[in-house]
């Protein structure tokens, strides 16, 4: 992939359309793919896209279209910018305008709740030539949207192919390190929103900001631990994607995970509240957790927590009532 090239960014929510900004930044051609006809009117014709990032202007030859074979034309790199559980429908409406070889990245976090599978396995399986990437770490939309330095991971199995697309999707303020260790990557993404859900809970139930900090550090073992029987590297878990990302998600309601997590705590009502990826993730993790004989007490908490079985005090008092243990 050659700079400047043509990308095309599938979803027009807020990470994408601060992503497909930054790409006009790098000096791309970039198309912005949506559902929604009056969302693609508006960012031709007015340059924002006041509904998921209000008050932030947008490059005006950055294009939106409701069409998929029109933002895929030309495209030498696709940014797959969709909602995890909807990435399997998007990626199959993309493939038959995708040519091979083109590169896809996947830019989501989380994990099919209905598989259990990570988004790199479901875009293998319906994208079999095309090589697949991800990019991940800690980064808000309207951080990222505003010009704010950012840095995250570019992710592949193919490490000269990590290297080439972390190059050419670095922007001024946009800096990409690369990996090979795909797994690594998706697996911090996917499991740092539902820790996020808990540290939000944590926090929203006052329960003060020792028991918050001791749950990110224990939360952040358990994401090692689940890491590591998939084989992603310790080092990976360690960096921008793990690690980097736990913190940026657990400490503020800029998050949408951290901010459902302290509505959960306060008991507010969560009808009407967007969803939380963590909430989808949750689930399927508890599931994992189980299957392969893991301890992750956290998580499974979290998914108790969702479903009403538990409150967050209990919670506590469960994790504090746990048998001692050297730290590890």
């Amino acid at each position: 992939m050659n700079r400047p090239s043509t990308i095309a960014v599938l979803g027009a929510g807020a990470w994408g359309t601060a992503l497909a900004g930054t790409m006009r930044a790098a000096g791309h051609a970039t198309t912005v793919w949506a559902r929604d006809a009056a969302l693609t009117q508006a960012i031709n014709d007015t340059h924002r896209n006041e509904r998921y990032l209000p008050g932030i202007a947008l490059d005006p030859a950055l294009r939106a279209t409701t069409e998929m074979n029109v933002a895929l034309e030309g495209a030498g790199c696709v940014l797959a910018v969709t909602p995890t559980q909807t990435m399997r429908a998007v990626l199959a409406a993309a493939a038959p305008h995708l040519p091979q070889g083109v590169p896809v990245v996947l830019c989501a976090k989380g994990i099919e709740r209905e598989t259990g599978r990570l988004l790199s396995e479901i875009a293998a399986e319906i994208l079999p030539k095309n090589p697949v990437a991800a990019l991940s770490g800690p980064s808000f939309a309207t951080d990222l949207a505003r010009g704010l330095p950012t840095a995250v991971t570019v992710a592949a199995n193919d490490a000269a192919l990590a290297a080439r697309l972390a190059e050419s999707l670095s922007a001024p303020h946009l800096r990409c390190y690369s990996t090979d260790d795909m797994t690594g990557v998706e697996i911090g993404g996917a499991l740092k929103n539902v820790l996020a859900i808990a540290a939000g809970a944590t926090s929203g139930a006052g329960l003060g900001a020792s028991a918050v900090a001791a749950l990110i550090t224990r939360g952040f073992v358990e994401l090692r631990r689940i890491g590591g029987a998939f084989g992603a590297r310790p080092e990976t878990l360690m960096g921008l994607s793990g690690l980097g990302d736990l913190i940026l998600t657990c400490g503020s309601e800029q998050s949408r995970n951290f901010a459902y997590g302290v509505a959960l705590g306060r008991g507010d009502s969560l009808d009407g509240r967007p969803l939380a990826e963590g909430a989808h993730t949750a689930g399927i993790a508890a599931r994992i957790v189980r299957e392969r004989g893991l301890e992750a007490p956290i998580i499974e908490s979290v998914t108790e927590l969702l479903h009403g079985r538990l409150t967050v005090e209990k919670a506590m008092q469960a994790l504090l009532a746990r048998p001692l243990k050297s730290e590890d």
